[in-house]
This record gives structure tokens, C-alpha cells and sequence, in this order.
């Protein structure tokens, strides 16, 4: 098994204490922070994207290995190398969120991560089996050239995955200082949230310093409460319609093109949205 799943695999009890522990405060209040049928949906597209990374990271790992003799340097494993593996990792993973918003191919697999109207410790686990197809391991191939080894990438990968699973909540209101550096869930609710004023924002993995130094920090705020969900009236709990939602939309507008450079525009240009008004 590779160092994603297990990392992953050994988290997976405390994840879902954390979601009976949220589900139990939120039955008591009877807020309706949790539906069931969503939760199910959540959990079933875990276990499919799980499925679909361990058979993309088999498949890949030999084009890994082979990207990796053309290293620039050759890193040794440190507590110091580790730290700089995470920190460029968490660079790269800005990227590739605030991409995988504004570019439909990749936008058509995160889709699945936004659709939900609920916003809880469930929401983390609700992600896209096509993640391979979209490309999202091409954004951690420069740290495989610069001379980390593919089982560390993964391995701070799989870490920074971890870390995202606690922001999803609306269980923690601010906490203090930590909100000038960290992802929190304050500021992964904006993220979440589309409302106009916050669509589009706080794309942090860990550090929201990202955010803060291109433009794209907002700050949760009292009085615009985080309305959730995607801007298109979609709801649905089957997980194969939450999969392939954008997918279908996206090679209908393709199959209407007249030229490659249309073809290009509707793959790879900005993802239609409704508005969010």
C-alpha cells in the first residue's frame, strides 16, 4: 500500500469521530447541519476517490520514478528537508486550488468537493474519482524534479489532505492569532460559501498566507453568513450525478464547437457559472 493510503487509512478513525462527535451536537440542536442522505453521498465518493488515486498512483508511480533520475539535486530525508517538502507542497497545492477554479477541466472534478448545500466534517470526505483524469498529480511533479522522491511528495500530499479535514466544520468560530497563518475553518466556510462576496476565495491548503499574498484573502465577516453549495440550482445525493455533473455539461458545450480553438475555450477556459445573487 503506498504512503497515501496508509497515512490516510490510519486518520480514518478519527475522521469519523469527528463526524459522529459533530452529528451527535448537531441532532441535539436540531440545526439540520447534517442530512443523511448527504453524509452517505459524501462517504461512498471518499471510498470511489480513494479508489481512483491508489489506481492512478500504481499506474504513475513508474512515470515518478523515471521524472525523478532528472532530479536537480539529490535531497536527503531531514527533519529540515521534510518541513521545506511540506512548505513547497502547500505552495503548489495554492495553485492548484485556486486553478482548479478558474479552469473547467480541472474545475469539472472539484465541482464535486463544492456541490453540497450542507457544511460539516462530512463535506472533506466529498470528492471526485476523476482527479487522476483531471490532472491534479501534474502539479506535484516539479517537487519530483527539484529532488524530493515520489513517496515523500505523496507522503506531505496525503498530510496536507489530513490537515483539510478539520476546517470543515461551523463547530469553530475564529481562533485568534492562528487566523493570520493557518487555513482555518473561518476561513475555509468563505471558501465554501457563494455568496458574491466570497466565491472564488481562500484557496489555502494549510497556510492561508498564500491567499494573503495574491489577492485571494477574505475574511469571514457577521454579517454576510456563508450561504453554500455551487451557483447552479444543484442538489442531488446520488454520487455518480455529483461525479459527473460538469463532466456532461462540459462535452455537451464541446460536442457544439466549430474549431479547435472553441474546442480549447470550452475545456480549458473559465468554468460557467450562474450567477450567486
Amino acid at each position: 500500500m503506498l504512503p497515501v493510503e496508509l497515512i490516510l487509512l490510519a486518520l480514518s478513525p478519527v475522521f469519523v469521530g469527528f463526524i459522529g462527535w459533530e452529528w451527535y451536537r448537531a441532532h441535539r440542536a436540531g440545526n439540520g447541519l447534517y442530512r443523511w442522505q448527504d453524509t452517505l453521498a459524501n462517504a461512498v465518493l471518499a471510498l470511489l476517490h480513494q479508489a481512483s488515486d491508489m489506481l492512478a498512483l500504481l499506474l504513475l508511480m513508474p512515470f515518478f520514478l523515471w521524472l525523478h533520475q532528472f532530479r536537480w539535486f539529490d535531497i536527503e530525508l531531514t527533519v529540515v528537508t521534510v518541513a521545506l517538502a511540506f512548505l513547497l507542497q502547500d505552495f503548489l497545492y495554492y495553485w492548484f486550488h485556486r486553478a482548479s477554479h478558474h479552469v473547467r477541466w480541472l474545475w469539472a472534478s472539484h465541482v464535486a468537493h463544492h456541490s453540497s448545500r450542507q457544511m460539516n466534517f462530512s463535506t472533506a470526505l466529498r470528492q471526485s474519482l476523476t482527479y487522476p483524469l483531471s490532472g491534479m498529480w501534474l502539479f506535484w511533479t516539479p517537487m519530483i524534479l527539484v529532488g524530493f522522491a515520489p513517496s515523500v511528495v505523496f507522503a506531505v500530499v496525503a498530510l496536507n489532505l489530513a490537515f483539510q479535514f478539520f476546517v470543515h466544520t461551523q463547530a469553530v468560530h475564529k481562533l485568534g492569532p492562528l487566523e493570520w497563518v493557518f487555513n482555518t475553518p473561518s476561513h475555509h466556510r468563505v471558501h465554501h460559501a457563494c455568496n458574491p462576496l466570497y466565491i472564488d476565495k481562500n484557496f489555502a491548503g494549510v497556510l492561508i498566507i498564500w491567499d494573503r499574498m495574491f489577492g485571494t484573502y477574505v475574511t469571514e465577516q457577521d454579517n454576510e453568513p456563508c450561504r453554500y453549495g455551487i451557483t447552479e440550482d444543484f442538489n442531488s445525493d446520488n454520487p455518480f450525478t455529483i461525479t459527473f455533473y460538469e463532466w456532461r455539461k462540459m462535452l455537451a458545450d464541446a460536442r457544439h464547437v466549430g474549431s479547435i480553438r472553441q474546442l480549447l475555450v470550452v475545456l480549458f477556459g473559465a468554468p460557467k457559472r450562474a450567477s450567486s445573487d
